[in-house]
């Protein structure tokens, strides 16, 4: 993989943009959170695709899509940055890996065999993966085996997260414009996903003020005691300005419009999570539905993201 150019500040995120031997552009970054030093907390976010088919109304990544990446570009990801710090040993209490740069992994196989083979390529003690997908059908043999392959590698250091964003099906269809699981059926998988000693699985709303968020609905599908909520803003990106899509979390972590939403549902026992990253991550284009890629090839520049990139 020959990396053709990073951006970013090593004491937060870096984005890094590589050529693949088989001639795909890969966007991945690595990035740890102050205070917090890499030896306790280093996050890895890697791509799955050459862009991605499924065009989330918040994500600049969904603009275009070539093909699934192999199982050799994604783990080129991974052990390019590993190598880079650690040869292949990595000393780092929490060492999260996210299948979430570019890609719906829920579409690419090769996403597993990633999966069954990182145990024996590190030795990382703790390794966690964390897979977060929007659940599309026709891919429950996909779900199937990363059941398997977690209780078989990861029980109890393994990260699920749905993409959820909205309450209302109608709404949640147009967000993420693909055929998905209805709540009914990610709650199923999810009650057989978490045994007694894993994390429970993540439901992640990117909250913007337009989106509907019904805590009654959450409550008719999940268990509080497997499923737990994030709440996530809608970074700055062009999709989200695009489609007029205001984030409902500021920058010190309020939830504003939902803020009803997120005490009913601790009203209710929820473990509810409103997680802002560091907002200088927006300037180097680290953050969930950012995509330099897209920032690179737009005309009209946003003024307040992707400020790394441009210098």
């Amino acid at each position: 993989m020959k990396i053709i150019a990073s951006y970013g500040k090593e004491d937060i995120a870096m984005v890094y943009l590589a050529e693949s031997k088989n001639g795909a552009l890969v966007e991945f970054v690595e990035s740890v959170q102050p205070p917090i030093p890499r030896e306790k907390k280093w996050v890895l976010i890697v791509s799955t695709m050459d862009g991605c088919p499924v065009g989330c109304m918040m994500c600049d990544a969904g603009g275009y899509y070539k093909r699934k990446l192999t199982e050799e570009e994604i783990l080129a990801q991974i052990l390019f940055l590993v190598n880079r710090r650690y040869d292949h040993q990595v000393p780092v209490e929490k060492f999260k890996i996210q299948f979430a740069r570019v890609g719906e992994p829920a579409l690419n196989d090769n996403v597993l065999n990633v999966l069954e083979r990182l145990p024996s390529l590190l030795n990382a003690p703790g390794l966690m993966p964390s897979i977060s997908t929007v659940a599309p059908v026709g891919r429950n043999s996909w779900f199937e085996r990363l059941l398997d392959i977690k209780n078989k590698y990861y029980v109890g250091k393994f990260q699920m997260q749905f993409s959820i964003h909205s309450t209302n099906q109608e709404q949640r269809s147009k967000i993420i414009p693909v055929k998905k699981w209805d709540f009914s059926e990610i709650a199923r998988y999810g009650e057989a996903f978490v045994l007694p000693q894993d994390r429970k699985v993540t439901l992640n709303f990117a909250l913007a003020r337009e989106n509907e968020a019904d805590s009654t609905v959450i409550k008719k599908y999940f268990d509080p005691k497997k499923f737990l909520i994030k709440i996530t803003p809608v970074n700055p990106t062009y999709r989200a300005m695009e489609n007029g899509l205001n984030s409902d979390v500021d920058e010190r972590g309020l939830v504003l419009k939902h803020r009803e939403f997120v005490e009913e549902l601790e009203k209710d026992g929820y473990e509810v999570i409103v997680s802002v990253g560091e907002l200088e991550e927006n300037k180097i284009g680290s953050n969930c539905g950012q995509y330099v890629q897209r920032h690179l090839s737009a005309q009209r520049k946003l003024a307040d993201s992707y400020v790394f990139v441009d210098k």
